[in-house]
């Protein structure tokens, strides 16, 4: 509830700083008393323009909580958004022939002035937040290594708003549980442990309650901080509580028929694209065009995925990807960067194999190797694979390693608790965010 409400804050002053940025270039470039007829006329056209930059400021992981308004990624992120969002402006502008004004100039203009009103916000902000808004105090009822795990995700995620100022290490301890609470005004107790006194510590816990406690055990609150399951920590009963499949039938169905939509306007739009690929593809090197590989869809059912070919066909023993292998060509290189190699999996979503969100569609046999060593792996096969997904917007690159493969498979188990037509465009949206940073591999 914290997080949300300072992303509204966050939200809400970036939209002001937008306003501001317009009515100062207004009042910059148009003498008393015309300014103010100027400035409602502009507002009309320049309303799409808003909605243009907070759609760019949230692909751009604005409002990303853990994101410094003085360090040099938030910079770089500026830039892109300023020029992504100013490109797109002139070209709205430019195809909107029912528009009254031409703002050439006052659109720079604006670009300049809103971007240090932005600047200037951010880091007002970032004052704001550590004087007027503490994080909440966290106390951790044991003293092992998903302690420190919850330590170690407090110190990776400054943004989540949570300190941990007690520690329960021992038994003993437990009996002071209210009296520590009130002396430390905490509000959110994790339990990481029960000291073998289960029902002895609910009954401490329930003592609690009119303290105004919110209690997580340790799977909830990791899934909290880092958008992952702990995967080492749960059991069936977890997805018998969390897996409610029959609630999501509506959202099986919307989901299925905006795929299908969009995969024919993705198609549509980009087939005169095919054959210019092809074509520099087979100049470059020899082999087929497409890359096909069988991998395994919903319910472990095989299909066939196809791909641009982005590898050179010589000496290809069909390992995993590393970085900076040769085996991939310079225009392979170009179209993972940019996941334009992605596109010929549309067919794959046009014939019900995939979907544009979900997990990874992984190999057979890759598969059947990692369900003998890591618990669960095959749960991700539940629904159909994506070609994005959480896992794919994380950051992180993921091989099919043991230890990668279970980090995978957490974020995968986190989407499909969680799935829904809001997540599914949280994910579109950052994806776009990807290709446009040639963030791809």
């Amino acid at each position: 509830m914290l997080n949300r409400f300072r992303k509204f804050i966050l939200f809400c002053g970036d939209l002001a700083s937008l306003n501001l940025a317009l009515f100062l270039t207004i009042a910059i470039r148009y003498p008393q008393p015309l300014w103010t007829s100027t400035w409602l006329e502009h507002s009309r056209y320049f309303f799409v323009v808003f909605i243009i930059w907070l759609i760019v400021l949230y692909i751009n992981d604005f409002y990303n909580l853990n994101l410094k308004a003085n360090g040099r990624v938030f910079f770089q992120k500026l830039v892109s958004a300023i020029v992504l969002s100013g490109g797109l402006s002139i070209l709205y502008f430019y195809l909107n022939s029912n528009t009254s004004i031409a703002p050439k100039t006052n659109l720079l203009i604006f670009l300049g002035l809103f971007s240090l009103l932005f600047f200037a916000w951010r880091g007002l902000y970032q004052g704001l937040i550590h004087s007027f808004i503490p994080k909440e105090s966290l106390a951790i009822i044991g003293f092992n290594q998903k302690t420190e795990k919850i330590v170690a995700g407090l110190q990776n995620n400054p943004g989540a708003g949570y300190q941990a100022a007690l520690i329960f290490k021992n038994q003993e301890e437990i009996a002071s549980l209210a009296e520590s609470i009130k002396e430390k005004d905490i509000h959110t107790v994790v339990i990481c442990e029960d000291f073998g006194l289960s029902g002895s510590l609910r009954q401490v816990l329930f003592n609690c309650l009119s303290l105004n406690i919110t209690f997580f055990d340790y799977p909830d609150f990791y899934e909290l901080l880092t958008g992952k399951v702990p995967v080492e920590e749960i059991g069936p009963g977890w997805f018998l509580e969390n897996l409610k499949e029959g609630g999501k039938n509506y959202y099986n169905f919307i989901k299925q028929l905006i795929d299908t939509i969009l995969a024919i306007i993705v198609l549509l739009i980009t087939l005169p694209l095919w054959p210019l690929i092809a074509i520099i593809i087979k100049l470059e090197s020899r082999g087929p065009v497409f890359f096909r590989q069988v991998r395994l869809g919903r319910n472990e059912k095989p299909f066939w995925m196809i791909k641009f070919r982005t590898m050179k066909e010589e000496d290809n023993t069909r390992t995993m990807t590393i970085e900076g292998d040769k085996r991939i060509t310079g225009f392979g290189n170009f179209l993972r960067k940019t996941r334009l190699d992605e596109i010929p999996q549309i067919w794959n979503i046009l014939r019900g194999e995939m979907s544009f969100i979900g997990p990874r569609p992984e190999r057979p046999e890759i598969t059947a190797d990692l369900e003998k060593q890591i618990p669960f792996f095959k749960t991700r096969l539940l629904i159909k694979p994506g070609l994005t997904g959480w896992d794919q917007i994380s950051g992180r690159y993921h091989s099919p390693s043991v230890e990668d493969s279970l980090e995978k498979l957490q974020y995968d188990l986190f989407y499909l608790k969680h799935r829904s037509l809001y997540l599914d465009l949280s994910i579109a949206l950052r994806t776009v965010a990807t290709m446009l940073s040639r963030g791809g591999r």
